[in-house]
């Protein structure tokens, strides 16, 4: 009976295990600030940059074409990881997506892609049919980061501030402390 126990405890582990290995996992690498991103049904234009996860070999890469891959999200032009993960992105948008089997190719071999293969896409969104291209691209991590280095300049000005004033109380006090008694007729 113990040896039944560990052998489905050890089946069970190997389920959550597969189950865990199976999910997409979306990096989003250069986040962008936008007002409109993108939806199913939108035509997108995407570079990418696809590699085996098992040894790193790139397989295929439309940066070497110098042309954007176009296609309807959501429709089912696509492997499944790429409707799942090129969602609610804006344009100039850069996300590495690691795409389990059960959502790229399967257990099929497709050209140098393997039979049961994890890929993972290095991806830019480059535009949205009939959405205008932002005049500039405004990157969330340069946003924060300008944030930051202002918040660092007031917080300075404040410090050299409230120091001056600090100078001016210590010297009234220590005036107010030394007046000697004027005793006059």
């Amino acid at each position: 009976m113990k040896g039944v126990l560990l052998s489905l405890s050890f089946l069970s582990s190997l389920a959550v295990g597969v189950s865990a290995t199976e999910e997409l996992k979306i990096d989003t690498t250069l986040p962008v600030e936008c007002e409109r991103k993108t939806q199913n049904g939108d035509k997108i234009n995407v570079h990418y940059r696809g590699t085996l996860l098992a040894n790193g070999q790139q397989f295929d890469a439309s940066y070497d074409r110098g042309t954007p891959f176009s296609f309807k999200l959501g429709g089912g032009q696509v492997i499944k990881g790429w409707d799942q993960g090129l969602l609610d992105m804006c344009i100039g948008e850069k996300r590495t997506l690691t795409v389990p089997p059960s959502l790229g190719y399967g257990q099929r071999s497709v050209g140098p892609i393997p039979a049961g293969s994890t890929l993972v896409f290095e991806t830019e969104l480059m535009g949205i049919e009939g959405v205008p291209k932002p005049e500039s691209i405004v990157s969330k991590s340069t946003a924060t980061e300008e944030a930051k280095e202002t918040g660092a300049k007031v917080g300075e000005k404040i410090a050299s501030v409230a120091s001056a004033a600090a100078e001016v109380v210590k010297t009234a006090i220590a005036d107010t402390d030394d007046v000697q008694e004027h005793n006059e007729l």
